[in-house]
């Protein structure tokens, strides 16, 4: 077990250096950031600036100075709101982490009690309305989603608030955008976990000693389905993280996704920086607990 946990953090020591290289070099192709903070300025003006913050550097250099700056929490100041990166990612972070929540809360209620009804009815017609509806929710991506909802239920109906995060009644458009992007994969998992279970003898023989039939299915067979929901739950926490940042765009929540996406578009490299590899270490710490939890429903993988 022990050795197990030693491994995977191994791994995730790995992941997140992979990230940090990645993101370096992705955003070092994708332009000067100096010809945006002084478009009008003189070259060597530009050429003070860049060695001021040491973008005239060998690449392998200012990659080497940005990873130990980072492993004690510096990712250096924003080029344009003249703060530290790491501070202002910090202080978006929590809506957008809220943001989740809503979205994975909303997408477990609505998901697993419909996958465990397709599966009790399975060829019936609420197992094919509800294959439907799957169909229709994995085709819509998040940003149309999105819109869509904005126009018919603020536009259109003046229910919600079409953007902002002010109010409880703002974040019901979002979670709901976000929610249902993730419901159809929590539903199918759920149903194929379950028409699994439910065809196995100890649940033949919780029938045969006249239990109920919903005594069966919630106490017998969801405990032992649970192994493949808890997992793909846990998985797709960092998809709607990362979903989060359409999201937060589409409906101009100030959360670390939509700070990112301005970010990316003015070429502050230090807030790039800080907010993904602050998204990326939640993302992999998450997948980290999930393993340890999966260690603990499904003992087998300790042996293997």
């Amino acid at each position: 077990m022990i050795a197990v946990i030693v491994r995977r953090l191994l791994r995730l020591v790995v992941v997140c250096l992979g990230i940090s290289l990645i993101t370096f070099l992705l955003l070092h192709l994708s332009g000067d950031p100096v010809a945006m903070i002084l478009p009008e300025a003189t070259e060597a003006d530009r050429a003070v600036l860049r060695e001021t913050l040491g973008l005239n550097r060998p690449f392998l250099a200012q990659y080497g100075a940005f990873l130990g700056r980072a492993l004690q929490g510096d990712f250096g100041q924003s080029f344009f709101h003249r703060t530290p990166a790491l501070p202002l990612v910090f202080e978006r972070m929590p809506t957008t982490i809220l943001l989740t929540v809503f979205a994975m809360v909303l997408a477990i209620g609505l998901a697993i009690p419909a996958g465990i009804l397709t599966a009790v009815k399975r060829y019936s017609i609420i197992d094919h309305l509800v294959t439907l509806l799957v169909l229709l929710g994995q085709s819509m991506p998040v940003f149309w989603t999105g819109i869509m909802l904005m126009l018919l239920f603020a536009v259109a109906w003046n229910l919600l608030p079409a953007s902002g995060w002010d109010t409880w009644a703002s974040t019901v458009l979002p979670a709901i955008t976000l929610g249902t992007f993730q419901a159809p994969l929590f539903l199918r998992i759920s149903r194929s976990a379950m028409l699994e279970v439910l065809g196995l003898d100890y649940v033949r023989t919780a029938r045969a000693k006249g239990l109920h039939e919903w005594v069966v299915i919630i106490k017998h067979a969801l405990k032992n389905a649970a192994i493949p929901i808890v997992t793909v739950i846990g998985l797709q926490f960092g998809v709607l993280l990362g979903g989060a940042v359409v999201t937060e765009t589409v409906f101009a929540i100030p959360g670390t996704g939509r700070l990112i996406i301005r970010a990316i578009g003015q070429l502050d490299f230090p807030v790039v920086q800080a907010g993904v590899m602050t998204l990326s270490l939640i993302i992999v710490l998450t997948n980290f607990l999930v393993d340890l939890l999966y260690l603990w429903l499904n003992p087998q993988v300790r042996i293997s």
